[in-house]
This record gives C-alpha cells, structure tokens and sequence, in this order.
C-alpha cells in the first residue's frame, strides 16, 4: 500500500482559503457582476393576499424613459416548456408555480409584471406607473383555518389540502396508549420564519449566440442549469451556470423559484444581460417561508419513565406556493420523530395545507418540527410524572452499542452516539451544580432554566441524484495542483476543506492547492450543497479522483527514477524512492514528462496529468447526532430572556477541520435561538405580512448569543474518511433546548410553553394567565 509521507491537513484546524479575498472585499457576488449594456430588472407585486386581476394598463410604464420592457404572464408563462427539479422528478404530484401570477394572485407579493430598464432605480420608477386593477378575494390568512375555510387557495385543491402522508397503523400503538401509566399529550405551534441569507436572491442572465449564460447566487449551479434548459427547451450544453461567491443560502437557494424563472424566460426576449437582485422587503416577502407548523404530539410511558410508544399528528403551511413540492418532505416529521429514543411502537400523520401566504421554502434541517414537539413534550412530560427531564431521557436514549437500530418508524440508525454525546454534555455543563445554583437563585428571586435537545440528523443521502459527486484533479505543467468540483458553497467552506483533502491524498503541501468551484462549464455535475451533504460527498469525489491520479503519478516517477512502484513515497509534492530521500523528482519535473515529453513516457501511459472520477455513496443515509444544553435567565415581570450557556455535544464523525465544523455549529445555533425567542414571519387576519423589515423581522445579535461551547465525539460513518455532514444540525438542536430553557425557569409558575415564539410579550402573558388560574407565586 502506497504512504503519503506529508503533513496531514485532515482533521486540523486549517485557515480559511477563502477568507482572504471575503474579509478584504474581492469576493465576487452577483451584485457585482457587470455585463456590456446590462439591463435591470424589478417586479410589481400584489398588495392583495388574495385577488382577482381585472385589468393590467403598462403604458405609462412603457413611457418611460429607460424602459425597454414591461412583461406580464401572457408574454413568458406560454413559453414555458418543463418546469421540475431534479430532486423531486418529474412525475411527482407537483402543486402549482407559475412564472408570473395572471387571473389571480394568491399572497402579498405575488409577482404580477416584470419591468426591464436600464437601471435599477428606473425599473423601481416604472413598476410604480403599471396599474393593476384587482377584485379582492376572500383570503385563507391562517393554515390552521384552511380545510373548513369556504375560501380556496388553488380551485383544483378542495379543504386547501395540498396533500397527506402517514406512516405505520395507528391501530397497535393506541392499545399502548390505552394501557399506559402515563400520557403526555400536547399541541405544540411553531411560528413561520425566514432564512434571511445576509446577500438575497439575484442573478444575471445574459442571451447571445444562442448561448445562456446565468451568474447566479445558489447553492446547486448544475440544478440552475438543468432546470433552466428544461424550463425554456434548450440542449443543457447551451446553459452555463456560473456562481462566485454566495452569501448564505440555508436551503432558499437550492433550486430556482418563480423570479428566477421570470427572468430566466425574460433574457432571450430582450438585446442585453438582465441582472434582478432582491431587496431585502421582496426576500421576506417573497422568497418564501419555513417552520409554520403545528403538531398534536403524544408519548405513552411505564410508570419508571420508559416510553411505549410515540404518535404525531402534524400540520404544516405551505402558503400559496411552495417549492419544491412539500407533501413528501413533510414525511420526515413522522419518520424521525421517535429521535434518538428507544420507542417499540410509533405512528404518525401529516397534512399539508395552503394558506394565501408566502410559498413555503426550504430551510435549515427542514423536518426540525420533529426535535421542537418530541423535546417540549418530553420536558412537560417530565414534569407531570414529577421527574427530572434529564433522568427521563437518560431511561430511554440509545447509545453506540445499540447500532444498528431500527426506529419504529423504520429508519435504519447506525454509527451514532446519542448517550454519549448527551453525557458528553451535561458534563461540561457540570448537571449537578447547575440544579443547585438553580435552587439558591430562586430562593433570592432569580428564575433560571435548563433545557435540552437530543436529535439524529440524516446527513449525505443515498438517494436520487444526491447519491453521486465528481471530481476533476489536475496536476499543471508547473507542478501546481487544481481540483474541479460542482461547489455551491454559501458559506460553508467547500473550497477549504477540498483543499485539505485533496492536499492529503496527493501528498502535496496545502498552498499548493486551488480550488475551481461553481462554473458548470468546467466542473463535473453536482447537487450541489443540500441536505448536509459536501463534506462526505466531495471527500468520496477527491479520494476517488485522487487515487487514480496519485497511481499514474507513482508509475511515473518509478519509471523516472528506475525505481520499483511498491518504493515510492509521495510527500510535499515530490515523489521519492524510499529510504532514499535524496533521489527523488518533484511534480513539476514529473508534469513537464506528462505534458511536454509523451514519447518518455512509460509504455502505454497516456499524456498528461489529470483524473476525473465519480463517487457513489455507500449507505442510504450518514447518521449525526447531537445534544444541545441551554442555561438562560428570565426576568419574571419584563419576560426577557437572557440566554447564560450554550453547549453542544456532537457527533458528525472524523473532522475534516474542526473550525468549519464548529463554524457550522454556531451558525444554526444561532438561527436557532433567534427561532425560538425572535424571528416571526407574521401575517394579519387579511394575509398581510407584519414583518417585512428588519424593524419587524427581529434577528439575534451578539447581545443575545452565548458563546457557543462545543463537545466533539468522532463515531466514523462509512466511506471515505468517515465523515458526516454538519451543515443542519445546530439549527435543529438549538431551539427546543432554548425553549426547554425557558419553561424550566419558568416551572415555578406552573407556565407550559407550547407556543412560539417565546417573545418577553409572550412570557408575560403566560405568567398572567397562570396567576389567574392557579396560586402561583407573584413575583
């Protein structure tokens, strides 16, 4: 077995790449992108949740100066030829999507016209001077109102029902419930949110020669590509996609959505570039929404704690038009809603529900819901059978040496540690002296609370087209290595940990690395960065690639150095017969041979330096797994929330570079906390948003943040390196334990949080209502 002999950048904590050119300013996002020419783009949209459109007057638009076009659903909607995403396939039961909305709009902000002009400023002018004359409807403002409101959202969907799941008989775990010592049963609501990438949606579209060319913010360049030549009938290999740098994506950016897809049929209709980039009103408005959901959560228990069997019914709202498709998605509320938990017997139901509101999107851990009911309802659970929420969870969490298992539900679970990982943790909050500086808090008047979260966290799916990633490895006549591969990285470090892994297999020194991400021209087809998917899916891609290249490189020097294969060591970009380091070639020598001297080479041994290959994952799903620990302190008459400690005990396999790791950590972490006290992406009775600002979307800031305390235990998944994803779980974890936080500071008061957010107008309420209605303590 060939040994690379260099330093290992694998499981260190390496720099950034990348940061470089970002924290100095020279990223290259769309906004930045400068076409001969360019054209701007800018919608009017619906100031109606629900209406008729009558009439629709663009002259005065037209008029204009600087206006070159003013397009409704009559001009692009007709050219529309395949509308799917590669994900979900084309013959899934799909919920509507036009381009531009035409007899009816269906939420505020329904895009109606798409104005082209020369600027931005004067596309903004224009949209003002096309009149709209509208026929208000009645609006399903509310999804929970929507099977028995007379309003329809969609004609074809009665009950405004978008579709139903379920999972196994529901008829052997009620006689579990019947039998039980105990019943927790528990509504438990979560408001809508928003993934608020800090750069918004946009993209540049450029038609020439009959060539697209498309600069866009995403996550899946090659899923741009391929849904836009099968949106307007074009052979892919006249679709480039090209993305820099994106600023965040969090799911909002895995597929293209309706304005993509506006101007996308708008480029070919008009002389020049089109570039649209959303303001941050239109993205929460319109880029869509996530987490608006509810469910009926219920858990049997033997009188020792043990549980005997789970049941969710679940509800979500999709709004008006949701992408992609969510009736199938929804299905992993139920299927993972027994966690980490040894549970015999689990059964579960989902509905999916329009309302006259934002399309619901991808988000962050879309299945979160999960986590949120089962770890609420197991801390009220807790309370009601007079145990601690820790020694509950402890009876009942499966540990390693439970692998292989197989939740009730029939996931398969493996190579995961939720035991250990929640020990992990409760150690470094120290359990104990908590409860006790607890105790002798509220004995002076202070209201502390701890909560938890424990969660599995399917990462790097086997399935469908998210199974398989290439990669293209380069050796350059100078000796420098490039490694090609899909990217889509929006933050999350793709180009840097690439470069560790493919520094490590090549047995070269990390600076003499690049990394070509992003341009489908260029790069192998890809999915991009979903479902926690980039680190084991490129580590499969480079190991492959690399090992095919790494073979010819020591064939090579064999040859070069007379030397036999089983010899050569490879190490800081040198090839070297070993126990002779002296007498070796470095990997310009060996590529100025591949490229500029074929006739020298070994018999049989084509020109050149380069490899391209494919991996295919192994194993149907990568199983995470985490426990999130949250400390906090409430302030019984304001209701504010001062969160105290934040800890995770995780385990996502080997670390390619625990910095990123623990970088993706925080990041959902903290879009977590801001989940469970903040964010709330509000509608009024009418289907008026409330929250189209900054000013009404409250996001958390450092003043609410913890520092974040991280607990790593490395259990290897199968494949290559052992790796697992990371990318979802912070943002799973962290706000039912924050919510679980806040409940326990609470218990005094006898106040059950079954509702978010947990806003200090919220908190105060609940106190109030419990003075009334029992004898708590008056603080």
């Amino acid at each position: 077995m060939l040994e690379t002999t260099a330093a290992r950048y694998a499981g260190t904590r390496v720099q950034r790449v990348e940061d470089g050119r970002l924290l100095t300013g020279h990223g290259t996002f769309v906004d930045d992108v400068r076409r001969p020419g360019m054209l701007h783009a800018c919608f009017v949209r619906s100031p109606f949740a629900h209406a008729r459109v009558t009439h629709v007057d663009i002259s005065a638009a037209l008029d204009l100066p600087g206006v070159h076009a003013v397009f409704l659903a009559a001009d692009l909607n007709p050219d529309i030829r395949e509308q799917w995403y590669t994900a979900m396939g084309k013959d899934i039961p799909d919920t509507p999507r036009p381009a531009l909305a035409s007899d009816e709009v269906r939420f505020v902000g329904d895009p109606v016209a798409l104005v082209i002009a020369e600027s931005r400023y004067i596309a903004e002018d224009a949209t003002e001077l096309v009149e709209v004359d509208y026929d208000p409807l009645p609006a399903v403002a509310d999804y929970r109102d929507a099977e028995t409101a007379d309003a329809l959202v969609h004609e074809a969907y009665p009950g405004n029902v978008a579709g139903r799941m379920g999972g196994p008989p529901p008829a052997a775990a009620e006689e579990v419930f019947a039998a039980a010592a105990h019943v927790a049963d528990e509504t438990i609501y979560q408001q809508g949110y928003a993934a608020v990438p800090i750069e918004t949606r946009g993209l540049v579209v450029e038609w020439s020669a009959g060539e697209l060319t498309i600069w866009a913010a995403t996550q899946a360049p090659h899923e741009v590509r391929a849904f836009c030549a099968r949106l307007l009938g074009l052979p892919e290999q006249r679709v480039r996609v090209i993305m820099r740098d994106t600023g965040g994506g969090f799911g909002q950016k895995v597929i293209p959505l309706r304005e993509d897809m506006c101007v996308m049929l708008a480029a070919r209709k008009v002389p020049a570039a089109i570039k649209w980039i959303e303001d941050r009103r239109e993205n929460l408005m319109s880029a869509g929404q996530a987490r608006h959901e509810h469910g009926r959560a219920r858990m049997a228990f033997a009188a020792d704690g043990e549980i005997l069997a789970a049941h969710i019914d679940h509800a979500q709202d999709v709004g008006s038009y949701p992408s992609p498709w969510p009736v199938g998605t929804s299905a992993a509320v139920g299927m993972i809603f027994p966690g980490p938990y040894r549970i015999p017997q689990a059964t579960w139901s989902t509905v999916s529900l329009f309302s006259n509101t934002s399309g619901r999107t991808a988000y962050r851990g879309p299945w979160q819901f999960e986590s949120m009911a089962r770890e609420v309802l197991l801390d009220i659970a807790a309370r009601q059978m007079g145990l601690d929420p820790v020694a509950l969870r402890r009876r009942n969490l499966l540990g390693l040496a439970d692998m292989p298992y197989v939740n009730p539900c029939g996931m398969p679970y493996d190579h995961m540690s939720p035991r250990e990982t929640f020990d992990l943790a409760l150690e470094m909050l120290d359990y104990g002296a908590f409860r006790r500086e607890q105790h002798e808090a509220r004995a002076a008047g202070r209201y502390l609370g701890v909560g938890t979260c424990s969660y599995v966290e399917p990462t790097s799916t086997g399935m469908g087209y998210y199974a398989t990633e290439g990669a293209t490895i380069r050796i350059e006549p100078s000796g420098a290595v490039n490694v090609y591969v899909a990217g889509g990285s929006t933050g999350n470090s793709i180009e840097t940990t690439v470069v560790q892994l493919t520094a490590d297999a090549l047995g070269v020194d990390l600076d003499q690395v690049a990394t070509i991400q992003g341009d489908t021209a260029v790069t192998p087809f890809g999915a991009g960065t979903a479902g926690s998917r980039s680190g084991s899916m490129t580590a499969g891609a480079v190991a492959q690639t690399a090992g095919i290249l790494r073979e010819k490189i020591v064939a090579l020097a064999a040859h070069k150095l007379e030397a036999a294969e089983e010899d050569i060591e490879l190490a800081h970009g040198r090839a070297s017969v070993r126990g002779t380091p002296t007498l070796g070639v470095d990997y310009a020598e060996l590529a100025n041979l591949a490229y500029f001297q074929p006739g020298a080479l070994p018999p049989g041994m084509s020109a050149g330096l380069e490899a391209t290959a494919r991996y295919s994952a192994q194993s149907p799903i990568l199983w995470a797994n985490a426990t999130h620990i949250c400390t906090c302190e409430v302030d019984v008459v304001t209701g504010k929330v001062t969160l105290l400690r934040h800890i995770v005990g995780e385990d996502v396999g080997p670390m390619i570079n625990p910095n990123v790791v623990e970088g993706q950590i925080a990041g959902g972490t903290v879009q977590g906390i801001g989940g469970a006290l903040l964010e709330n992406l509000a509608y009024d009775p009418d289907g008026n948003p409330l929250a189209s600002t900054f000013v009404d979307y409250l996001l958390p800031t450092t003043t609410e943040v913890p520092t974040i305390e991280y607990g790593h235990l490395e259990t290897p998944a199968p494949g290559p390196g052992g790796y697992k994803g990371v990318g979802e779980g912070g943002a799973i974890g962290s706000a039912p334990a924050v919510v679980n936080a806040v409940a326990d500071a609470l218990a005094p008061f006898g106040v059950k949080i079954t509702s978010l957010p947990a806003s200090p107008a919220t908190i105060v309420s609940l106190l109030e209502n419990a003075r009334r209605s029992s004898a708590a303590p008056t603080p």
